[in-house]
């Protein structure tokens, strides 16, 4: 077990990390001074985003080295369904290898139409599982909103949790899953142990709000979804993540950082 990866029963030590696409223009910008002022900000670690991918071993290495040296880790890494394909889940085992990452996370999927095209999702994921295994990395799915929109009946987060392996992290995002009018917490008490991180983000049913709210100021029962997480859900770490707001992406970071601690005291 990494060192960060704590148990549910030890909830005041859940680390939090920030999804930098929440600072994603910054990070284009200057990845390594974006990186740094997160964690001076007091976040605990941080979830890379599909461009990593496109970074060189060297790049990928000089982040390292500066994750180390600010104390901070890289919990996962979000990806686009490509690279955990045959032909690409060499380079993203190897690129996550050496950021220390544990999760390899499909940040999102386009299947073809029905029920089949998420059951061939869940298979492109379990291939995914067995091909890092070995490394000791573990491969997730990151829902959106359609996850959670029935097909034929079921709900696709239901088919990719009844036919993936239950190594394989659910990483539940908050936000979109509220916006599709389920109940997160619900979500969670039905896959006990699965659930292993989620994304705190916000949303508000005002059209004008939406997921520019800040973590705390919209519709999610953040107490009783924490609690569902802790008991139930085997959440190993947190991460925020904001689409945008009335503030800059660094201020709003700093922001929900805040308003998280008022939440949910160390």
């Amino acid at each position: 077990m990494l060192p960060w990866a704590v148990s549910a029963r030890a909830a005041k030590s859940i680390p939090l990390g920030l999804e930098l696409y929440s600072v994603r223009e910054e990070l284009k910008k200057d990845p390594e001074a974006t990186v740094r002022a997160v964690a001076q900000m007091g976040y605990q670690g941080v979830e890379f985003y599909a461009p990593y991918f496109e970074w060189s071993e060297s790049q990928t290495k000089q982040m390292r080295r500066l994750l180390d040296d600010l104390g901070i880790r890289c919990f996962s890494t979000h990806n686009d369904s490509s690279y955990l394909s045959p032909e690409r889940i060499g380079r993203t085992r190897d690129m996550n290898l050496i950021l220390g990452s544990k999760y390899v996370v499909m940040a999102s999927a386009d299947p073809k139409a029905g029920l089949d095209g998420w059951k061939a999702v869940a298979e492109a994921l379990n291939f995914a599982a067995d091909g890092l295994a070995s490394s000791g990395l573990k491969a997730g799915y990151h829902n959106h909103k359609r996850e959670f929109i029935p097909v034929e009946n079921q709900r696709p987060v239901e088919i990719l949790a009844k036919n993936t392996r239950p190594s394989i992290m659910l990483q539940l995002d908050v936000g979109t899953c509220l916006e599709a009018g389920s109940d997160p917490v619900a979500w969670i008490r039905a896959n006990p142990g699965r659930i292993r991180s989620l994304h705190l983000k916000d949303w508000s049913p005002e059209p004008a709000k939406g997921y520019t709210v800040l973590f705390g100021e919209g519709a999610a029962e953040w107490k009783n979804i924490f609690e569902a997480a802790e008991s139930a859900g085997g959440v190993e770490y947190y991460l925020l993540e904001q689409e945008g707001s009335r503030f800059s992406e660094l201020e709003t970071a700093r922001r929900c950082l805040q308003s998280f601690r008022l939440m949910h005291p160390a």
